[in-house]
């Protein structure tokens, strides 16, 4: 059904269907006015022919998180975090409702509940999971939703990124920890993600075949943007990777026979051995090395790009997220180019 008016000099119309969210727009003449409508109806007409609002009646949430953890999941690189997070989302109430009833407040519902358990990042990747998968479902299942049920839920605020730096005692008693414990490969780890900044899945996955040590290079075929990078090492980084490489053979062989769990469980067992010694470090993540990597990259005076082909990142505005410096090495710094400037 078609309406048309004339008010403060333009044509006003609108067009409907059932089903279907109003057209509306404004011209200048009658004419204009009556040609759009012709085109916008015979248009929703074709979408119409298409679409069955019955499907949504008889379809859950629940469907559409099992089709996507089929379907799209295991072929992500991060399949395995994904799929505990689908089923964290399928034991949710609101996963049992017909797409008939949804409405954004479901998922604003749900975003407050998740603020009050975790952090506002987690919260955002949910968030941004779940557009996903309703986006895919309405342009690639032939899911007849009108729009994304999740397109106006406001995220949360990202969170400030961490300060937080590696202190010289801790480091200390986090390599007396990690020899206390069964395994040989968690010091070396650790030691080499304050080198190269690597992530830990980086560092687990490094291969014989990936060194080339004569050189200090070490390739990175998979990484967390999905583009190999190839990084230069320091000399403690090609010692740590010389004394690994020794322990395996074979091209394809990993230097740290560890899987992420195992690691993670070794990296919580080693701290809470060196918080006998320095109790504030079980507040350490294993990913602050990263950021303790890339902050000492430019307190030895490399450039931003030059510290960005080391770590990958290709926004630099979140390589200085990473990057905290320490106030007391830049005021000697001032200090120091003083003092030769008044040379």
């Amino acid at each position: 059904m078609a309406s048309l008016r004339k008010r403060n000099d333009k044509w006003q119309e609108q067009v409907r269907r059932t089903g279907q969210r109003p057209r509306s727009k404004s011209f200048q003449t009658r004419t204009d006015a009556l040609r759009w409508i012709r085109q916008t109806e015979q248009e929703l007409d074709r979408v119409g022919l298409a679409y069955d609002p019955s499907i949504l009646e008889r379809m859950t949430v629940a469907d559409l998180l099992n089709t996507s953890l089929a379907e799209i999941t295991p072929s992500k690189r991060g399949a395995a975090s994904e799929a505990k997070r689908l089923e964290v989302f399928l034991r949710a109430e609101w996963a049992k409702l017909t797409l008939a009833r949804l409405t954004p407040q479901t998922f604003t519902q749900h975003r407050d509940m998740r603020l009050r358990q975790v952090e506002h990042g987690t919260v955002i990747r949910e968030i941004g999971l779940l557009h996903a998968i309703f986006e895919v479902a309405r342009r690639e299942w032939d899911v007849p939703l009108m729009e994304n049920p999740l397109a106006k839920v406001r995220k949360p605020k990202a969170a400030q990124g961490r300060a937080r730096r590696l202190q010289p005692e801790e480091l200390v008693a986090l390599q007396a920890a990690s020899k206390m414990g069964r395994n040989t490969w968690l010091e070396p780890g650790i030691l080499l993600a304050i080198e190269t900044g690597m992530r830990r899945g980086e560092i687990l996955n490094i291969r014989n075949g990936d060194m080339d040590l004569e050189h200090s290079l070490l390739c990175i075929p998979e990484t967390k943007t999905d583009t190999p990078k190839t990084i230069p090492l320091a000399d403690e980084a090609v010692h740590l990777l010389s004394g690994l490489q020794g322990t395996t053979t074979g091209k394809d062989r990993k230097l740290f026979p560890a899987t992420a769990n195992s690691f993670r469980l070794a990296w919580e067992r080693c701290k809470r051995r060196a918080a006998q010694t320095v109790p504030g470090i079980p507040d350490l993540l294993f990913h602050d090395l990263r950021h303790e990597a890339v902050s000492r990259y430019f307190e030895l005076g490399l450039s931003v790009p030059e510290v960005a082909a080391i770590n990958g990142h290709k926004d630099p505005r979140m390589l200085f997220r990473y990057t905290h410096l320490k106030p007391e090495d830049i005021v000697a710094k001032l200090r120091k180019f003083n003092t030769e400037a008044a040379s």
